[in-house]
């Protein structure tokens, strides 16, 4: 029994991976490399993506000398304006104080996107809304081609999980794979790594 089920995760990731559309990672490098000149990237998740943007946001810095950052690495003013102010805004109001503008750009990791209706994700919906006011890009991996994230995106790469019961974990992997393929490309990478 446990043989089929790892088997069944190992053969759904394989094919997940194979579905990658690899051409609008190369777009994504592309765009990013004149984010790189003037702006800044921030990126935005919750839960698993969480984790992933504080990973991601020492890679571009370190590997690529990209200016990034994450509200969630400040965990100090997260739970202060969820206390105060709600779980809605938590992202939009980091990114108001951080001035953002037209030479930057967010970067999201979601499972799902966002979906008003089920009223999930809201605080990244909410992001999207107030970085399109200021004429910001907005790149996002995830994988519902539903959610609010990917329908408002101005490039987003979808991670296609055919088998639904492992879509959490399959994309989130898949979101270090894709940001491990950015940062490592020859475009982008001004450092080398240790290992």
């Amino acid at each position: 029994m446990k043989l089929n089920f790892e088997k069944s995760f190992k053969d759904a990731f394989i094919e997940t991976v194979k579905a990658i559309d690899h051409k609008k990672i190369n777009l994504l490098i592309h765009e990013i490399k004149k984010i790189k000149k003037k702006g800044r990237i921030f990126f935005l998740g919750i839960g698993g993506s969480a984790g992933n943007c504080s990973h991601a946001v020492n890679d571009f810095r370190k590997i690529c000398d990209i200016e990034c950052y994450t509200p969630i690495d400040n965990v100090s003013e997260i739970t202060a304006r969820i206390n105060d102010e709600g779980f809605k805004t938590i992202f939009t109001k980091y990114l108001k104080v951080s001035k953002l503008n037209k030479n930057d750009a967010i970067f999201i990791f979601s499972v799902g996107g966002g979906n008003l209706k089920k009223n999930v994700s809201t605080n990244l919906i909410e992001a999207i809304k107030y970085a399109k006011t200021k004429k910001t890009k907005i790149f996002s991996v995830t994988a519902r081609s539903d959610g609010y994230s990917h329908k408002n995106s101005n490039l987003s790469i979808l991670i296609t999980v055919k088998n639904k019961k492992f879509i959490t974990p399959i994309s989130e992997s898949l979101q270090v794979y894709i940001w491990h393929l950015i940062v490592s490309s020859k475009e982008l990478a001004a450092n080398k790594t240790k290992w």
